[in-house]
């Protein structure tokens, strides 16, 4: 048996199964409610509870499970399942790697630690206009594909006031993104804007912030450099340089 109910207004949504799971309960309960879901919302988060009577899925449910999971991938922005089950947790952390969006396992015992993980930010990103056409982007944490929609409009007002602009972008704090629905994000913001740049300057302090530098200038032309961790100081004087 499957059960959906939404648990905010926000597009999260709670999905228990017990007992046997037929391929019925996918066509008749689960696929109508996630597909309204996400014609709703366009992006939600799940929380998938396996109850401790859960036993099995049927094979016809097992290739529904699929087919919904190959025509929806782009509509979960995250996923949490929760189970005592090993086998569940370790094919859910298989796939996990997989699928574009966070997904995160949990034993029954910690479903509360579940929900509030499927509704805390796990990173963010701040936008300070430092005048004469400088952006200073701050990245933190791991950031997911809702953050982007959340920022984008900010990022294009300032852009439509700045034909040209200079990026300082800070990237001390940032731990890389959740899932691959949240690089394909990003990918397209520099996708749509990278012709725009003057000039950028990256600050961190790992190897592929490096590279994220040489690969920037490649594709833009503009002047780029990357900066040390301790450099902030001199990475704002040059960017306005």
């Amino acid at each position: 048996m499957i059960s959906v109910q939404p648990i905010s207004d926000k597009g999260m949504y709670e999905v228990r199964l017990s007992g046997v799971v037929t391929d019925i309960d996918y066509e008749q309960m689960l696929m109508p409610a996630l597909e309204q879901a996400i014609e709703d919302h366009d992006r939600i988060r799940v929380l998938v509870i396996f109850d401790a009577d859960f036993e099995d899925f049927t094979l016809g449910a097992m290739l529904d499970d699929a087919h919904m999971g190959l025509r929806h991938w782009r509509g979960f922005d995250r996923l949490a399942v929760v189970s005592q089950r090993p086998w569940i947790r370790r094919a859910t952390s298989g796939l996990g790697i997989l699928l574009p969006c966070p997904v995160r396992v949990f034993p029954l015992e910690e479903a509360d630690d579940a929900r509030r993980w499927l509704s805390e930010s796990l990173g963010a990103i701040h936008q300070t206009d430092l005048g004469d056409g400088v952006l200073h982007l701050q990245l933190r944490g791991q950031l997911d594909s809702s953050i982007y929609a959340e920022e984008t409009e900010d990022l294009n007002a300032f852009i439509r006031a700045n034909d040209r602009f200079r990026l300082l972008i800070d990237a001390r704090d940032f731990d890389g993104w959740q899932g691959m629905a949240a690089l394909f994000e990003h990918l397209k913001v520099v996708r749509d804007h990278y012709r725009q740049i003057d000039r950028a300057a990256i600050i961190g302090n790992s190897g592929w912030q490096k590279l994220a530098e040489k690969v920037l200038g490649r594709l833009s032309g503009a002047k780029t450099r990357f900066f040390d961790a301790d450099s902030f100081e001199e990475a704002k004087v040059w960017i306005k340089s």
